[in-house]
């Protein structure tokens, strides 16, 4: 018969081992997970590293772009003022080529060459007669038709003036109304003021 002291023993034995084996098995499985987090936080700091630089690149462009942005606005305003110039140009051409033949046809009788004087002070009597007649005027096409014609004197007197490109922005303001505010009639005023100082 067996002792059960000795089976008592044996069974605590094999108990021990199965257990240390688990023990073993589990401290792997530890090591390996541990392991793989180690890893898996080295590769988060990598990219949050990466995306840190980036982050860092994107605001010194940022930086950048913006102060660019008054530059592009004088390049901008610069092209404005251009277009306008070119229609004016445009305009003339188109004037000139039907009052060509006329002016043929006249020059040999009318042989008159205005001074520079001259032009300035026509161009500012221009100017002073709209300023003065503008309280009475409703009909925005009459007033686009006297700045057109003002400004191609500035053009023909100049060869071009920034105020060119004010004059017309304020024609567009009229364009499509059909009458002309108390506002706009003011507001005409002071420009053409500020225009004459211009010239």
């Amino acid at each position: 018969m067996v002792d059960t002291d000795d089976l008592d023993r044996e069974e605590l034995t094999k108990f021990i081992n199965e257990t240390q084996e688990k023990i073993g098995k589990f401290a792997s499985i530890l090591e390996k997970f541990g392991l793989d987090i180690i890893t898996k936080m080295g590769q988060t700091n990598l990219k949050i590293t990466m995306l840190t630089d980036k982050i860092n690149e994107l605001s010194k462009a940022t930086i950048e772009i913006k102060s660019l942005t008054p530059q592009l606005k004088n390049v901008i305003e610069n092209q404005k003022i251009l277009e306008a110039e070119l229609d004016l140009i445009r305009s003339l051409i188109q004037r000139s080529e039907i009052s060509l033949l006329s002016r043929e046809t006249k020059s040999e009788e009318v042989d008159r060459d205005i001074s520079a004087t001259d032009k300035k002070e026509s161009i500012i009597e221009q100017f002073n007669i709209l300023k003065n007649e503008i309280d009475d005027i409703e009909d925005p096409e009459i007033v686009i038709e006297q700045l057109e014609n003002i400004k191609e004197d500035i053009f023909i007197f100049k060869g071009g003036h920034r105020i060119l490109y004010e004059i017309s922005q304020f024609g567009k303001i009229l364009i499509g109304l059909e009458d002309i505010s108390d506002d706009i009639k003011h507001s005409l005023k002071e420009k053409i003021v500020f225009w004459i100082n211009k010239l």
